[in-house]
């Protein structure tokens, strides 16, 4: 590589300041979760014998048939799908929007000053940033602003109907666990009516009565329902910043001046997160 080409790759790399991304833990999610847990357990333990609150039957029928029901409404691939993606609610990337665009304003201003082509040694630094690669990529090898748009808009698209499908999976999880309670607690009542004559019977089959509709509860409203809104909020954050690498991947293929597209930024950014790059 001649030493020319090797100084605009440093100008390069020098001039555009890699996107702040971090993978951190999402503490308020576990803190809550696991907070009210906790909770539940003291309340249990400082009442009595922890070991009453544990029935095998009820688990079983409300874990088990949740899980069932849930995959016959879905299927396999979309709860397989939707725990993958509940799992990056607990281990994400937090992004700033303010942060994403003043990032493309700087690449949108090297592609200005130097052309297109002198993003070419920085776009394999922006893998974590998958949607700004993709539109950089297509930039790189040719494709029109058009083109861009309309395939990077297709992919935002897939990107929330698979949010949207999983958010579907937690919400019908939190239906269904408190009607697999009621039944569970339907079960144990008919086997305690049923045996009344054996006062043996009468406490396993209460326990399953009333321990169902516990554990039916707290999938429901500790687990499933959190979870869906977490989601919610961090689908909503993803599109903003995908949003945001789709204009400014097409900006750049049309040849747009920055200025314009700090405009069109500010129209789709919180408030709060507004940017003044050229003022």
């Amino acid at each position: 590589m001649s030493t020319e080409a090797e100084t605009e790759q440093q100008e390069a790399k020098e001039y555009v300041r890699a996107p702040s991304v971090r993978s951190i833990v999402d503490i308020a999610t576990l803190f809550g979760i696991i907070g009210a847990f906790a909770l539940i357990v003291t309340a249990i333990v400082l009442g009595g014998s922890p070991y009453a609150f544990i029935d095998l039957p009820s688990i079983c029928i409300v874990i088990g048939g949740t899980f069932g029901i849930t995959v016959a409404c879905y299927s396999f691939r979309d709860v397989g799908t939707a725990f993958r993606i509940v799992m990056s609610t607990v281990f994400y990337h937090t992004r700033s929007p303010s942060s994403a665009a003043l990032h493309v304003l700087q690449l949108a201003q090297l592609a200005r000053r130097k052309g297109p082509l002198s993003m070419e040694p920085y776009v394999p630094r922006l893998m974590n940033e998958e949607m700004l690669h993709k539109g950089l990529k297509m930039l790189l090898d040719g494709s029109t602003g058009d083109e861009i748009e309309r395939i990077m808009q297709g992919e935002m698209q897939a990107a929330a109907r698979r949010h949207t499908r999983t958010v579907g999976v937690l919400r019908k999880a939190a239906e269904i666990s408190p009607a697999m309670g009621l039944i569970g607690t339907l079960v144990g009542l008919v086997q305690m009516l049923g045996n009344l004559s054996d006062p043996s019977t009468i406490g396993p089959s209460m326990a399953v009565a009333l321990l169902t509709t516990f554990y039916g509860a707290v999938l429901a409203n500790m687990v499933f329902s959190p979870l869906a809104s977490k989601l919610e909020r961090n689908s909503s954050e993803e599109a903003l910043i995908n949003q945001i690498h789709v204009m400014a991947s097409t900006s750049i293929a049309r040849h747009e001046n920055p200025r314009r597209l700090e405009m069109l930024l500010n129209t789709i950014l919180p408030p709060d997160h507004r940017i003044e790059y050229f003022s």
